[in-house]
């Protein structure tokens, strides 16, 4: 079982919603992103999403498209991406990490080198948008060999047919992405995003989170309140780019976690 099984069955047992919060490693320092993400846990987010920057970040919309640019400006590189896991670890060996970005410095990393590394940093998870299931063999079955779950994106136009494929090899939970297009284009409304939710959880019995266009305590509370939790990216990224203080995006945060935990 890893931290990510362990959580959502905790969850579970407590009758409470998920919520999960997505930073950009090294966004805009590697200081302030590890100040950051090691405030998260006790801004009362259950799972991080860390991003790992890359240049080509196709399913970003421009708030984590510049957070990346940023990090990479400054010199953010995967190898300091897992030290800052690693930082993270020293303090911190409950809250589930989920790694989330592309396939290509992974593939340049070389996959088995990287599973090993990851693992040994103390990430649980991985979320890699650009590789369908049908190249399952090149990451997905080794690195659920290797103990880290495989977190599958379904989205609005993953229809009946193909939603089994999807499933197939995915574990830890299921990343509904809950409008059409790129990372904090549009806000997830409710009513819309049920019947999918409860479409995607006829067929699994893994969590069902969902994520894109949520950025209020009012939305992550209702959003949560029909999946089994929900997920914050652009916005707290976007306080952080407004040059505000970790103290101050941090308590923002605990706004959406309480949210969600209210659902």
């Amino acid at each position: 079982m890893t931290r990510i099984d362990a959580k959502f069955s905790a969850l579970k047992d407590d009758g409470k919603k998920a919520f999960v919060a997505y930073i950009m490693a090294g966004d805009p320092s590697v200081e302030t992103s590890l100040e950051l993400m090691k405030g998260l846990p006790g801004a009362g987010v259950d799972v991080i999403e860390l991003g790992l920057p890359f240049t080509d970040p196709m399913a970003d919309g421009p708030t984590i498209q510049e957070a990346g640019q940023r990090a990479l400006a400054g010199g953010m590189t995967l190898d300091k991406t897992l030290d800052m896991v690693r930082e993270f670890r020293k303090d911190d060996a409950e809250t589930p990490i989920v790694l989330m970005g592309y396939y290509n410095p992974i593939y340049s990393r070389g996959v088995s080198r990287f599973l090993n590394e990851a693992r040994e940093a103390g990430i649980d998870g991985l979320i890699i948008v650009d590789l369908p299931p049908e190249e399952d063999d090149e990451l997905c079955i080794p690195a659920q060999k290797a103990g880290l779950n495989f977190i599958r994106l379904a989205t609005p136009t993953t229809d009946d047919k193909r939603l089994p494929k999807v499933l197939e090899n995915t574990s830890g939970f299921v990343y509904y992405v809950s409008i059409t297009g790129i990372t904090g284009a549009a806000a997830a409304e409710a009513q819309e995003v049920a019947p999918e939710v409860k479409r995607i959880k006829s067929q699994t019995d893994l969590p069902v989170i969902v994520g894109f266009g949520i950025r209020t305590p009012e939305s992550a509370e209702s959003i949560a309140g029909i999946a089994d939790g929900c997920v914050v990216g652009s916005a707290i990224v976007g306080e952080l780019a407004s040059g505000r203080k970790v103290e101050d995006v941090l308590a923002f945060v605990k706004t959406l976690s309480d949210g969600a935990h209210r659902a």
